[in-house]
């Protein structure tokens, strides 16, 4: 199993480069070019490769703060025998039936109409460190809600799962 912070880091290193690129070549050539078009007050390209540097400008100090954030993650420190960042976990829903998957991902990629949830949030609290095998309420925003854990993979790619499956 690949190592989701690497993927993670290596996405950014990528839009990075790219940023950085676009930043340093591609814009100033961009603005030296409307530039020569004369008057600024009505360049229409002079403006848009100008705001392009600004928004550029700003990602890049978005991404360089993600991949900051990354690297101060210590694999050594995240439990390798339940549920903690990095896992994915698929739990049955007590009161549907339904059975529903859940991975728990850093700030920048929360999702969760894709089951990209935070350990931050209620769910996540409820399940950190849990158990496959164990029941778990979860106080939610429509109410309680109780989960049985079926599956867990953790960041280091153990695999768990419930022995008594239903």
């Amino acid at each position: 199993m690949s190592n989701g912070i690497e993927d993670q880091r290596e996405q950014l290193r990528k839009e990075l480069d790219k940023l950085k690129y676009e930043f340093k070549i591609e814009l100033p050539k961009k603005i030296a070019e409307a530039r020569a078009y004369g008057d600024l007050r009505e360049n229409a390209e002079y403006h848009a490769a100008r705001e392009r540097q600004s928004f550029v400008k700003a990602r890049i100090g978005q991404l360089s703060e993600q991949m900051i954030k990354l690297s101060n993650i210590d694999l050594s420190k995240i439990r390798t025998d339940c549920v903690g960042f990095g896992s994915t976990l698929v739990v049955l829903d007590r009161d549907s039936g339904k059975e529903m998957e859940f991975s728990f991902v850093s700030p920048n990629e929360i999702n969760p109409s894709e089951g990209k949830i935070s350990l931050s949030s209620p769910i996540g609290q409820a399940l950190n460190n849990r158990t496959a095998g164990e029941e778990v309420e979860v106080n939610i925003p429509a109410g309680k809600r109780k989960f049985l854990i079926q599956k867990i993979i953790t960041i280091h790619g153990n695999i768990f799962e419930n022995t008594d499956r239903e």
